[in-house]
């Protein structure tokens, strides 16, 4: 079970996969969850977690040039799909409203029946949704990431 609110060290990239594990069990269709942190904070590493705790089917790399992919329910899961998406490289081009191309995506429509995640959508993907999940993660310089998440209305 997820502890709100409290930070939590994650030692190896498998401990960050396990707590996104955690998370997608708590998770349901309609949930928007938001990760913020530098690179190599394991943004991609927890969704894999979040894709393993949803039961769908992987693998789940980042979705860096593709901006978005679907995992669709592995037979016999839960049922719920799960939308990853990197808003990275968005804003990037001769279009440079983020928001805008977020929209393009019609993400809002997946959100009926999907869990969405959202890599590098701080302060963009949250109006997708009236609440989201936020999942702060970070690396200190021993190499131990640290993750914090709250539910934002």
């Amino acid at each position: 079970m997820i502890t709100w609110d409290v930070e939590v060290e994650l030692p190896e990239p498998a401990d960050t996969e396990s707590f996104g594990e955690q998370l997608g069990r708590e998770l349901a269709a309609g949930d928007l969850v938001v990760l913020s942190g530098p690179l190599g904070a394991g943004k991609t590493a927890l969704v894999r977690g979040l894709a393993r705790g949803l039961g769908v089917a992987g693998p789940v790399t980042s979705p860096t040039f593709v901006i978005a992919r679907e995992h669709r329910p592995l037979p016999g899961g839960p049922g719920v799909p799960l939308v990853h998406v990197d808003a990275y490289r968005l804003g990037t081009g001769a279009v440079t409203d983020v928001a805008a191309e977020l929209d393009d995506l019609d993400l809002d429509t997946d959100l009926t029946e999907a869990v969405v995640a959202v890599e590098w959508g701080e302060g963009v993907a949250e109006r997708l949704a009236a609440t989201h999940v936020l999942v702060h993660l970070d690396r200190r310089p021993d190499d131990v990431r640290v993750a914090r998440v709250e539910r934002v209305a």
